[in-house]
């Protein structure tokens, strides 16, 4: 099923998403080019004591990004990131999964980057899973947590490079 097929992802449900947020204490655009950056984004990118290894990355609408996301007992995922809308420096939409263009577990990722006042910026991550109890199994293995320790590597990151 290739992305343009896959209706369940054109279509929001509440009872198929996740949604993470967090303040950085960096500016939008910095945030935002962590994100939008090959240079960065391997850097940083996955939970915490994971390694990113990639084989392609093209970060740019209808772009791909393949790699492994190896974990700390040396288990490696295959990944990719097809980017579907990239509008600099408030959102980036990608759908995400395994390294397979049909994989059916794929999911759609929508992040908005909003600015503060005080120079900091407020990400929020909203996935959207084919199915309820694909978003439930993913809630299951970890994907809150997996993503709050993605948010907290970027936020180092970001922070380190605006210090």
């Amino acid at each position: 099923m290739t992305s343009s097929d896959n209706t369940a992802l054109g279509q929001w449900a509440l009872d198929r998403e996740i949604v993470l947020s967090r303040v950085i204490s960096a500016r939008r655009d910095v945030v935002f080019s962590a994100w939008a950056d090959a240079k960065h984004l391997p850097n940083w990118f996955g939970p915490a004591g994971f390694e990113i290894e990639t084989k392609e990355i093209d970060i740019r609408v209808g772009g791909l990004w393949r790699f492994d996301m190896i974990a700390p007992n040396g288990q490696r995922y295959p990944s990719r990131m097809q980017f579907r809308r990239i509008e600099p420096p408030t959102l980036i939409e990608f759908d995400h999964g395994a390294d397979d263009p049909d994989d059916p577990g794929r999911f759609r990722t929508t992040i908005t980057f909003d600015e503060q006042s005080d120079g900091k910026t407020v990400i929020t991550l909203r996935q959207l899973h084919p199915t309820k109890v694909q978003r439930d199994a993913k809630i299951g293995f970890g994907a809150v947590e997996y993503g709050y320790q993605t948010l907290e590597k970027l936020a180092r990151h970001v922070e380190a490079s605006a210090a």
